[in-house]
Protein backbone atom coordinates (compact mmCIF):
# COMPACT_ATOMS: atom_id res chain seq x y z
CA UNK A 1 0.00 0.00 0.00
CA UNK A 2 0.97 3.64 -0.28
CA UNK A 3 3.22 5.00 2.44
CA UNK A 4 3.99 8.62 3.29
CA UNK A 5 7.12 9.21 5.34
CA UNK A 6 7.69 12.53 7.06
CA UNK A 7 10.97 14.03 8.11
CA UNK A 8 11.94 17.18 9.91
CA UNK A 9 10.33 18.61 12.98
CA UNK A 10 11.86 19.31 16.34
CA UNK A 11 12.41 22.26 18.63
CA UNK A 12 12.98 25.79 17.40
CA UNK A 13 12.87 29.21 18.98
CA UNK A 14 10.24 31.75 18.06
CA UNK A 15 11.24 33.59 14.93
CA UNK A 16 13.20 30.64 13.63
CA UNK A 17 12.64 28.38 10.65
CA UNK A 18 12.04 24.72 10.04
CA UNK A 19 11.53 22.59 6.97
CA UNK A 20 9.31 19.53 6.86
CA UNK A 21 9.39 16.94 4.09
CA UNK A 22 7.04 14.18 3.08
CA UNK A 23 7.84 11.47 0.55
CA UNK A 24 5.47 8.93 -0.89
CA UNK A 25 6.47 5.37 -1.65
CA UNK A 26 7.36 4.33 -5.17
CA UNK A 27 4.36 2.06 -5.63
CA UNK A 28 2.04 4.80 -6.82
CA UNK A 29 0.52 5.83 -10.11
CA UNK A 30 -0.58 9.45 -9.65
CA UNK A 31 -0.71 12.04 -6.91
CA UNK A 32 -3.32 14.75 -7.02
CA UNK A 33 -3.52 17.12 -4.05
CA UNK A 34 -0.84 17.13 -1.37
CA UNK A 35 -0.79 19.13 1.81
CA UNK A 36 -0.27 19.47 5.52
CA UNK A 37 -2.51 19.42 8.55
CA UNK A 38 -1.53 20.16 12.10
CA UNK A 39 -3.02 19.31 15.46
CA UNK A 40 -2.22 20.99 18.74
CA UNK A 41 -3.13 19.43 22.10
CA UNK A 42 -6.81 19.86 22.82
CA UNK A 43 -7.47 21.30 19.38
CA UNK A 44 -9.02 19.92 16.24
CA UNK A 45 -6.82 19.10 13.32
CA UNK A 46 -6.58 22.09 11.00
CA UNK A 47 -5.54 22.40 7.41
CA UNK A 48 -2.29 24.33 7.03
CA UNK A 49 -1.53 24.30 3.32
CA UNK A 50 -2.33 22.46 0.13
CA UNK A 51 -0.78 22.18 -3.29
CA UNK A 52 -2.41 20.75 -6.38
CA UNK A 53 -0.82 18.69 -9.11
CA UNK A 54 -0.46 21.92 -11.07
CA UNK A 55 1.29 23.63 -8.16
CA UNK A 56 -1.63 25.83 -7.15
CA UNK A 57 -1.25 26.57 -3.45
CA UNK A 58 -3.58 27.50 -0.64
CA UNK A 59 -2.76 28.50 2.93
CA UNK A 60 -4.50 28.95 6.21
CA UNK A 61 -4.71 32.61 7.14
CA UNK A 62 -2.64 31.94 10.25
CA UNK A 63 0.39 30.81 8.23
CA UNK A 64 0.06 32.81 5.03
CA UNK A 65 3.24 34.75 4.18
CA UNK A 66 5.22 32.66 6.68
CA UNK A 67 4.90 29.12 5.33
CA UNK A 68 5.60 27.88 1.82
CA UNK A 69 4.45 24.55 0.43
CA UNK A 70 6.06 22.98 -2.61
CA UNK A 71 6.18 19.63 -4.35
CA UNK A 72 8.53 17.60 -6.48
CA UNK A 73 6.53 15.33 -8.74
CA UNK A 74 9.60 13.41 -9.86
CA UNK A 75 10.31 12.43 -6.27
CA UNK A 76 6.68 12.06 -5.15
CA UNK A 77 7.44 14.46 -2.35
CA UNK A 78 6.29 17.69 -0.78
CA UNK A 79 7.88 20.15 1.59
CA UNK A 80 6.66 22.76 4.03
CA UNK A 81 9.08 25.60 4.64
CA UNK A 82 8.13 27.36 7.86
CA UNK A 83 9.60 30.76 8.62
CA UNK A 84 8.99 33.29 11.38
CA UNK A 85 7.66 30.54 13.60
CA UNK A 86 5.46 31.41 16.54
CA UNK A 87 4.65 29.46 19.69
CA UNK A 88 1.11 28.98 18.40
CA UNK A 89 2.58 26.97 15.52
CA UNK A 90 3.44 24.23 18.00
CA UNK A 91 1.63 21.08 16.91
CA UNK A 92 2.01 17.68 15.37
CA UNK A 93 2.19 18.16 11.63
CA UNK A 94 0.75 15.54 9.29
CA UNK A 95 1.30 15.42 5.58
CA UNK A 96 -1.30 13.95 3.30
CA UNK A 97 -1.61 13.08 -0.33
CA UNK A 98 -4.47 12.00 -2.52
CA UNK A 99 -3.04 9.09 -4.45
CA UNK A 100 -3.90 6.52 -7.07
CA UNK A 101 -1.82 3.41 -6.55
CA UNK A 102 -2.66 2.22 -10.06
CA UNK A 103 -4.76 3.24 -13.02
CA UNK A 104 -7.35 0.68 -11.91
CA UNK A 105 -8.01 2.31 -8.54
CA UNK A 106 -9.61 5.58 -7.48
CA UNK A 107 -7.85 8.34 -5.62
CA UNK A 108 -7.53 7.81 -1.90
CA UNK A 109 -6.10 10.00 0.82
CA UNK A 110 -3.06 8.80 2.73
CA UNK A 111 -1.39 10.28 5.78
CA UNK A 112 2.12 10.58 7.10
CA UNK A 113 2.99 9.44 10.59
CA UNK A 114 3.13 12.96 12.01
CA UNK A 115 6.08 14.97 13.26
CA UNK A 116 6.24 17.20 16.31
CA UNK A 117 7.07 20.86 15.85
CA UNK A 118 7.68 22.78 19.05
CA UNK A 119 8.27 26.52 19.00
CA UNK A 120 9.58 28.01 22.21
CA UNK A 121 8.84 31.57 23.24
Amino acid sequence: QVQLVESGGGLVQAGGSMRLSCAASENIFRINVMGWYRQAPGKQRELVATITSNAVTNYADSVRDRFTISRDNARNSETLQMDSLKPEDTAVYYCYATVRSSSLQPYRTYWGQGTQVTVSS
